[in-house]
């Protein structure tokens, strides 16, 4: 560990399997002085799952700036890892600002990298995502969400964010609404026991997860469509050309024509029909 003041290590945890965490930070929460956890008991369990024995003080989105004096005190005596309940901390969790406040102050901040519900659903997707947007949580109203998402709708590349499952099947149908039939991971519980990933398009997400209730944490990577919609194709060679062109975009003639009902607002089986007597 570095020398001098005392250093605030920014500690990623196991999202699900208590098995994905580095010997890195095994090695780290076994030698700072204290440990800011979201919650104690959470992170206790990690701990003694580890063998690691450790003074802990909560630190969470209720008392996170409460407790920066407390947690500066500490780093002025040694060090300090500051830890969330799955993941890495500060994404999409509190933590902010106590790495602004110890590098205020002097102190040095390094990352201890690991788990990441963002990078496990975008590796797992198989949406092309080397542009890539996290938003963390969407708006919870509705009118607030749409028009966000409607910022996004010329944005190339994926859209990943969380949300919770109360509020999956809204999102959802927002999603339909201002992006059409585009591409979508709905990733369930990443590492724990009843992990899943749909893939599809969002309005067959929206199939399954109505008839199947959504449980646990969710994790959404989308594909947007990153250019204004196509003038409608209408005459048969029109839409032959279209369709051509989309086939040569997505590599896969299923989206392609997906993608072409979305752009014509036609029924796909009329499309494939048309498309089939050609």
């Amino acid at each position: 560990m570095p020398d001098g003041p005392g250093c605030l290590y920014v500690v990623s945890t196991p999202i699900g399997n208590l098995g994905d965490i580095s010997l890195r930070a095994i090695e780290t929460l076994r030698q700072v002085g204290i440990i800011a956890a979201e919650d104690t008991r959470h992170t206790r369990k990690l701990l003694t799952h580890h063998g690691i024995s450790a003074r802990m003080v909560s630190y969470h989105s209720h008392n996170r700036r409460a407790r920066i004096g407390q947690l500066l005190q500490e780093l002025s005596q040694g060090d300090v890892a500051l830890v969330t309940d799955a993941g890495t901390p500060v994404v999409s969790d509190p933590g902010q600002e106590l790495v602004h406040a110890a590098a205020s102050a002097g102190h040095q901040v390094l990352a201890i990298p690991g788990a990441s519900a963002l990078t496990a659903a975008v590796a797992v997707s198989g949406i092309q995502s080397d542009v890539l947007h996290f938003i963390g949580f969407l708006p919870r109203r509705r009118t607030e969400r749409q028009r966000l998402l409607k910022t996004m709708a010329a944005w190339p590349g994926a859209l990943a964010c969380f949300e919770a499952p109360h509020r999956l099947i809204a999102t959802l149908e927002d999603l339909k609404t201002v992006f059409g039939e585009r591409q979508i991971a709905v990733c369930n519980e990443l590492t724990k026991l009843f992990e899943n990933v749909f893939r599809g398009t969002i309005p067959e997400a929206i199939e399954r997860f109505t008839s199947h209730p959504p449980r646990g944490e969710f994790t959404l990577v989308v594909e947007l469509p990153g250019e204004a919609p196509a003038p409608a194709a209408r005459t048969e060679t029109d839409i032959d050309a279209r369709f051509g062109a989309l086939v040569a975009k997505h590599g896969d003639r299923k989206r392609a024509l997906a993608a072409l009902a979305a752009e014509t607002s036609m029924p796909r089986k009329e499309l494939y029909a048309r498309l089939m007597s050609g």
